[in-house]
Protein backbone atom coordinates (compact mmCIF):
# COMPACT_ATOMS: atom_id res chain seq x y z
CA UNK A 1 0.00 0.00 0.00
CA UNK A 2 1.46 3.14 -1.22
CA UNK A 3 1.99 5.96 1.65
CA UNK A 4 0.18 9.14 0.96
CA UNK A 5 -0.67 12.38 2.79
CA UNK A 6 -4.16 12.98 2.49
CA UNK A 7 -4.21 16.59 1.80
CA UNK A 8 -2.24 15.30 -1.69
CA UNK A 9 -4.70 12.86 -2.18
CA UNK A 10 -7.68 15.10 -1.79
CA UNK A 11 -5.61 17.84 -4.22
CA UNK A 12 -5.50 15.15 -6.84
CA UNK A 13 -9.34 14.40 -6.77
CA UNK A 14 -9.97 17.79 -7.63
CA UNK A 15 -7.14 17.77 -10.31
CA UNK A 16 -6.57 14.57 -11.52
CA UNK A 17 -4.61 15.94 -14.66
CA UNK A 18 -1.36 17.80 -14.35
CA UNK A 19 -0.70 21.09 -16.49
CA UNK A 20 1.00 18.84 -18.93
CA UNK A 21 -1.60 16.27 -19.73
CA UNK A 22 -4.24 19.12 -19.86
CA UNK A 23 -2.08 20.50 -22.72
CA UNK A 24 -1.73 17.56 -24.80
CA UNK A 25 -5.12 16.97 -24.90
CA UNK A 26 -5.60 20.29 -26.13
CA UNK A 27 -3.02 19.85 -28.78
CA UNK A 28 -3.72 16.35 -29.86
CA UNK A 29 -7.28 17.52 -31.16
CA UNK A 30 -5.36 20.33 -33.16
CA UNK A 31 -3.49 17.01 -34.29
CA UNK A 32 -6.46 14.98 -34.90
CA UNK A 33 -8.16 17.80 -37.06
CA UNK A 34 -4.86 18.56 -39.42
CA UNK A 35 -4.74 14.26 -39.82
CA UNK A 36 -8.00 14.26 -40.66
CA UNK A 37 -8.23 17.16 -43.22
CA UNK A 38 -5.48 15.09 -44.67
CA UNK A 39 -7.74 12.58 -45.19
CA UNK A 40 -5.83 10.34 -42.98
CA UNK A 41 -2.47 10.56 -44.87
CA UNK A 42 -0.27 13.11 -42.71
CA UNK A 43 2.75 11.31 -40.58
CA UNK A 44 4.13 13.42 -37.65
CA UNK A 45 6.54 15.94 -39.63
CA UNK A 46 3.59 17.45 -42.04
CA UNK A 47 1.05 17.95 -39.22
CA UNK A 48 3.86 19.45 -36.83
CA UNK A 49 4.21 21.93 -40.06
CA UNK A 50 0.04 22.44 -39.60
CA UNK A 51 0.56 23.19 -36.03
CA UNK A 52 3.27 25.88 -36.64
CA UNK A 53 0.66 27.78 -38.97
CA UNK A 54 -1.46 27.72 -36.68
CA UNK A 55 0.90 29.45 -34.03
CA UNK A 56 1.97 26.34 -32.18
CA UNK A 57 5.42 25.95 -30.57
CA UNK A 58 5.34 22.30 -29.99
CA UNK A 59 8.24 20.06 -31.29
CA UNK A 60 7.94 17.07 -33.81
CA UNK A 61 8.98 14.75 -31.34
CA UNK A 62 5.80 15.78 -28.67
CA UNK A 63 3.40 15.45 -31.98
CA UNK A 64 5.23 12.30 -32.55
CA UNK A 65 4.56 10.56 -29.54
CA UNK A 66 0.92 12.09 -29.46
CA UNK A 67 0.05 11.09 -32.53
CA UNK A 68 1.54 7.17 -31.70
CA UNK A 69 -0.79 6.86 -28.71
CA UNK A 70 -3.40 8.00 -30.27
CA UNK A 71 -1.90 5.31 -33.35
CA UNK A 72 -2.83 8.07 -35.95
CA UNK A 73 -0.09 6.92 -38.74
CA UNK A 74 0.61 8.39 -42.14
CA UNK A 75 -0.25 6.73 -44.96
CA UNK A 76 3.30 5.00 -47.01
CA UNK A 77 3.05 4.56 -50.57
CA UNK A 78 -0.21 6.04 -51.94
CA UNK A 79 -1.26 7.47 -54.87
CA UNK A 80 -3.85 9.52 -56.24
CA UNK A 81 -6.23 8.16 -58.20
CA UNK A 82 -7.08 10.10 -61.83
CA UNK A 83 -10.79 11.19 -61.77
CA UNK A 84 -12.36 10.46 -65.11
CA UNK A 85 -13.93 13.58 -64.25
CA UNK A 86 -10.94 15.39 -64.97
CA UNK A 87 -10.35 19.18 -63.98
CA UNK A 88 -7.70 20.56 -61.63
CA UNK A 89 -6.88 18.60 -58.33
CA UNK A 90 -6.97 22.18 -56.51
CA UNK A 91 -8.22 25.25 -57.78
CA UNK A 92 -6.97 28.32 -55.60
CA UNK A 93 -9.01 31.85 -55.93
CA UNK A 94 -7.98 34.67 -55.66
CA UNK A 95 -8.60 37.05 -52.53
CA UNK A 96 -11.34 39.17 -53.96
CA UNK A 97 -12.44 40.26 -50.65
CA UNK A 98 -9.37 41.86 -49.55
CA UNK A 99 -10.23 42.45 -45.73
CA UNK A 100 -13.35 44.37 -47.13
CA UNK A 101 -15.33 42.66 -44.13
CA UNK A 102 -18.03 45.92 -43.82
CA UNK A 103 -20.92 44.77 -46.16
CA UNK A 104 -23.48 47.50 -47.04
CA UNK A 105 -26.41 45.01 -48.71
CA UNK A 106 -27.21 41.44 -47.72
CA UNK A 107 -26.52 38.58 -50.67
CA UNK A 108 -23.05 40.31 -51.76
CA UNK A 109 -20.42 38.32 -49.64
CA UNK A 110 -21.25 34.99 -47.93
CA UNK A 111 -18.27 33.60 -45.40
CA UNK A 112 -17.94 29.71 -44.90
CA UNK A 113 -15.86 27.24 -42.72
CA UNK A 114 -15.89 24.02 -41.37
CA UNK A 115 -15.82 24.39 -37.00
CA UNK A 116 -15.24 21.08 -35.30
CA UNK A 117 -16.42 19.91 -32.28
CA UNK A 118 -15.62 17.47 -29.72
CA UNK A 119 -18.40 15.31 -28.60
CA UNK A 120 -18.15 11.94 -26.69
CA UNK A 121 -18.77 10.21 -29.77
CA UNK A 122 -15.99 11.47 -31.55
CA UNK A 123 -15.31 14.32 -33.89
CA UNK A 124 -18.31 16.28 -35.24
CA UNK A 125 -17.55 18.61 -38.17
CA UNK A 126 -20.01 21.68 -38.69
CA UNK A 127 -20.39 23.61 -42.00
CA UNK A 128 -21.61 26.76 -41.94
CA UNK A 129 -21.97 29.54 -44.37
CA UNK A 130 -22.80 33.48 -43.04
CA UNK A 131 -24.03 36.04 -44.71
CA UNK A 132 -21.28 38.88 -44.05
CA UNK A 133 -24.28 42.09 -44.35
CA UNK A 134 -26.26 40.26 -41.43
CA UNK A 135 -23.60 38.20 -39.63
CA UNK A 136 -26.65 35.95 -39.96
CA UNK A 137 -25.99 31.74 -40.29
CA UNK A 138 -28.08 30.97 -43.64
CA UNK A 139 -26.96 27.35 -44.51
CA UNK A 140 -25.49 24.65 -42.45
CA UNK A 141 -24.88 21.23 -42.70
CA UNK A 142 -23.22 18.36 -40.01
CA UNK A 143 -21.41 15.40 -40.44
CA UNK A 144 -18.34 13.14 -39.12
CA UNK A 145 -16.05 13.83 -41.65
CA UNK A 146 -14.56 17.14 -43.12
CA UNK A 147 -15.60 16.09 -47.11
CA UNK A 148 -16.28 18.41 -49.92
CA UNK A 149 -19.68 17.39 -49.77
CA UNK A 150 -20.07 18.63 -46.20
CA UNK A 151 -19.14 21.88 -47.30
CA UNK A 152 -21.80 21.80 -50.54
CA UNK A 153 -24.79 20.94 -48.56
CA UNK A 154 -23.98 24.07 -46.41
CA UNK A 155 -23.97 26.27 -49.22
CA UNK A 156 -27.26 24.28 -50.99
CA UNK A 157 -28.80 25.73 -48.39
CA UNK A 158 -28.08 28.79 -48.49
CA UNK A 159 -28.47 29.19 -52.13
CA UNK A 160 -32.06 27.24 -51.56
CA UNK A 161 -32.81 30.41 -48.57
CA UNK A 162 -31.72 32.94 -50.03
CA UNK A 163 -32.39 32.41 -53.68
CA UNK A 164 -30.12 35.54 -54.74
CA UNK A 165 -30.39 37.67 -58.23
CA UNK A 166 -26.94 38.67 -58.43
CA UNK A 167 -23.47 37.12 -58.25
CA UNK A 168 -22.55 36.68 -54.72
CA UNK A 169 -19.22 36.06 -53.18
CA UNK A 170 -18.00 33.16 -51.66
CA UNK A 171 -15.57 33.47 -48.92
CA UNK A 172 -13.49 30.54 -47.70
CA UNK A 173 -10.02 29.40 -46.99
CA UNK A 174 -7.40 26.83 -49.07
CA UNK A 175 -8.52 23.96 -47.61
CA UNK A 176 -9.11 20.73 -50.31
CA UNK A 177 -13.09 20.87 -49.97
CA UNK A 178 -13.14 24.46 -51.00
CA UNK A 179 -10.64 23.84 -54.11
CA UNK A 180 -12.25 20.91 -55.44
CA UNK A 181 -13.76 20.15 -58.62
CA UNK A 182 -16.95 19.52 -57.46
CA UNK A 183 -16.77 22.79 -55.28
CA UNK A 184 -16.26 25.05 -57.91
CA UNK A 185 -18.35 23.47 -60.51
CA UNK A 186 -21.38 24.48 -58.51
CA UNK A 187 -20.05 27.88 -57.99
CA UNK A 188 -20.00 28.20 -61.06
CA UNK A 189 -23.66 26.24 -61.30
CA UNK A 190 -25.48 28.89 -59.11
CA UNK A 191 -23.83 32.28 -59.72
CA UNK A 192 -21.49 31.89 -57.28
CA UNK A 193 -17.63 34.00 -57.34
CA UNK A 194 -14.72 32.25 -54.88
CA UNK A 195 -12.99 34.40 -53.22
CA UNK A 196 -9.86 32.66 -51.09
CA UNK A 197 -7.87 33.76 -47.87
CA UNK A 198 -4.33 33.39 -48.58
CA UNK A 199 -2.21 30.39 -46.78
CA UNK A 200 -1.18 30.91 -43.43
CA UNK A 201 -2.28 35.11 -42.65
CA UNK A 202 -4.36 35.12 -39.96
CA UNK A 203 -5.72 38.56 -40.89
CA UNK A 204 -7.22 37.76 -43.89
CA UNK A 205 -9.87 35.51 -41.15
CA UNK A 206 -9.62 37.71 -38.25
CA UNK A 207 -13.55 38.54 -38.78
CA UNK A 208 -15.08 35.21 -40.61
CA UNK A 209 -12.58 33.32 -37.38
CA UNK A 210 -14.57 35.45 -34.95
CA UNK A 211 -17.83 34.48 -36.30
CA UNK A 212 -17.08 30.83 -36.36
CA UNK A 213 -15.88 30.89 -33.12
CA UNK A 214 -19.00 32.61 -31.73
CA UNK A 215 -21.25 29.02 -34.12
CA UNK A 216 -18.59 27.21 -32.09
CA UNK A 217 -19.72 28.00 -29.01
Amino acid sequence: MMAAHPSGYYAWLENPDSARSIEDKRLLGHIKLSWLESDSVYGYRKVTDDLRDLGETCGKHRVYRLMRQEKLRSQMGYRRRNSHRGGPAAVKAPNHLQRHFAVVEPNRVWVTDIPYIRTYEGWLFLAVVIDLFSRQVIGGSMGPRMDRELATNALLMAVYRRQPQSTVLVYSDQGSQFSSYDWQAFLKAHNLQPSMSRRGNCHDNAVAESFFSVVKT
